[in-house]
């Protein structure tokens, strides 16, 4: 089951290597970060930049001019390919490191089913 983590953000070089750092510290695996970025034009991108390698082919960013916090989500929804979708805001910075095994756990625990497209 893959799990999806959408981060917003803008303007958030201070924040956005806690929150990337959050995904990958997971211990869950199957997991794919995307990073919608409303065109920051601070350190931001390079911030993102930095971590692709990490994440082996499973990061997935944009950075352009959004119509708000919605359009963002839109935007990342879009991109997401997993069966579960979280959304991190970026200054939220973490995730706890087992929050995704436990999701996943309690999914298959319960027989939840997916409707996909």
């Amino acid at each position: 089951m893959k799990v999806s983590i959408i981060t917003l953000c803008y303007n958030s070089g201070h924040t956005i290597s806690s929150s990337i750092s959050s995904v990958l510290e997971q211990t869950y695996e199957d997991i794919e970060c995307v990073i919608v970025d409303g065109g920051s034009t601070d350190n931001t991108v390079n911030m993102i930049k930095s971590y692709e390698k990490d994440f082996c082919g499973n990061m997935f960013w944009l950075t352009e001019p959004d119509d708000g916090l919605y359009d963002a989500m839109n935007k990342g929804i879009t991109i997401a390919t997993g069966d579960l979708i979280g959304i991190l805001n970026c200054d939220d910075t973490f995730f706890s490191k087992t929050v995704f095994q436990e999701i996943v756990n309690f999914h298959r625990l319960n027989n939840i089913e997916y409707n996909t497209p």
